[in-house]
């Protein structure tokens, strides 16, 4: 099939937006399909190649076209990307099938004459107005959304639902609550993230003697990932030290942790690492005694996330603690292949780590299932079911 793929992004990204693109689409294309994606040009100077940045394969049935938005910023570029987009997908003879996980190219999709487009699968985040009015509380960046935008947000969603002939959620709760506003429909499929599966993820790092115990977190440092609750459970835990991967100096998070960690006297014990390329976490990840997960309840956590980090963590074959939020616990099921504990609660937090590092069969226990579990989440199960769907799609409306 000819999948013509849409994402509004620089690319490559360093964000979990980026590399969830990237990664889905290689597999498909992995899986013979011709994919085109249609992104905004890098932002670094020289441009980098986004197969190396994400270290993967080049992959020739992978093409990357980008969006001449150069010189353009904020809204300006977002209209350039948009009227691209309405120019490129017209007509079927270019693409079997649209596939793109913005709102905003999905409902412009949809305003098309469905004869003059390839049909459309939209993949779903999270459903727009609630995660918009909840970002001010949730990113220290995000703008409070107008009450007009959230009512835009609101009939995109509705449109996009009832239009699209494929929909994708990345979890079951997502699908849960799309369903109970605007009813049931067809083709719809739940899909979560993926992680790549390699055979030295889950191999064994013999700790050296007299190193100290390690919780280590990966990903973005916005208050809801909740890792100020991690560093109020390492303080609790004075023979347990802290790797924090993550975060961009140009935002207020990293300064706002590191601040915190100084407060709670345990900035010797804490080491934050800033950005990393996707090729290096492995790495880290096997260094952990304890991989941690403590997200905090909110908009976006508690049904609609999918995690990469969640999906790197049991391909990396160690012990997993985890907020016990309903869209963590579809993968993840308490003394089985994770400790899951009340989301914000350090207390709670450190008691769990403290259970896997004073039982250490406990942990070699748990981090076997969730290791065993891991594959059925590789970015290439992720193609399959989301061809599968592309497929009952290009049926349907042959």
């Amino acid at each position: 099939m000819r999948i013509l793929y849409f994402a509004d992004i620089r690319f490559p990204l360093e964000r979990a937006n980026g590399i969830q693109t990237m990664e889905t689409c290689h597999a498909l294309a992995v899986r013979g399909h011709t994919v085109q994606l249609v992104v905004r040009p890098d932002t670094h100077a020289p441009a980098r190649d986004p197969f190396a940045y994400y270290g993967l394969p080049a992959e020739c049935r992978l093409v990357i076209e980008r969006v001449p938005t150069a010189g353009r910023g904020g809204i300006a570029a977002r209209i350039a990307y948009l009227a691209f987009a309405a120019g490129r997908a017209p007509g079927r003879g270019r693409a079997d099938v649209v596939f793109t996980r913005d709102l905003g190219v999905a409902s412009l999709m949809t305003r098309l004459p469905a004869g003059g487009r390839p049909p459309l699968v939209y993949e779903s985040h999270g459903y727009a107005p609630e995660v918009a009015a909840a970002l001010p509380d949730l990113i220290a960046t995000a703008r409070k959304p107008s009450a007009g935008k959230l009512r835009r947000l609101a009939g995109r969603e509705a449109r996009v639902w009832r239009v699209a002939e494929g929909y994708v959620t990345i979890t079951r709760g997502l699908a849960d609550e799309m369903t109970r506003r605007f009813g049931e429909r067809a083709r719809l499929a739940v899909v979560p993230d993926g992680v790549r599966i390699d055979s030295a993820w889950g191999a064994d790092v013999n700790a050296e003697p007299g190193v100290p115990p390690l919780v280590v977190y990966v990903g973005h440092l916005y208050a809801w990932k909740g890792v100020d609750i991690l560093l109020q459970a390492i303080e609790r835990l004075p023979d347990v030290h802290g790797l924090i991967v993550g975060g961009l100096e140009r935002e207020p998070d990293l300064a706002r942790l590191k601040s915190l960690a100084a407060r709670l006297g345990i900035e010797k014990r804490v080491t934050f690492t800033g950005l990393v390329e996707p090729p290096r976490v492995p790495d880290l990840l096997r260094r952990a005694t304890v991989l941690a997960l403590p997200n905090t309840p909110s908009a976006i956590s508690t049904q609609f996330t999918s995690p990469l980090k969640l999906f790197e963590y049991m391909a990396a074959g160690r012990p997993i603690v985890a907020s016990n939020l309903p869209a963590l616990s579809e993968m993840l099921e308490d003394g089985v292949n994770a400790l899951l504990v009340a989301a914000g609660d350090p207390e709670a937090l450190a008691a769990a780590i403290r259970r896997i590092v004073d039982d250490p069969a406990l942990g070699r226990r748990l981090a076997a299932a969730s290791l065993k579990g891991a594959p059925t989440y590789g970015w290439d199960k992720r193609a399959e079911r989301i061809e599968a769907l592309i497929a009952d799609v290009t049926g349907a409306v042959a």
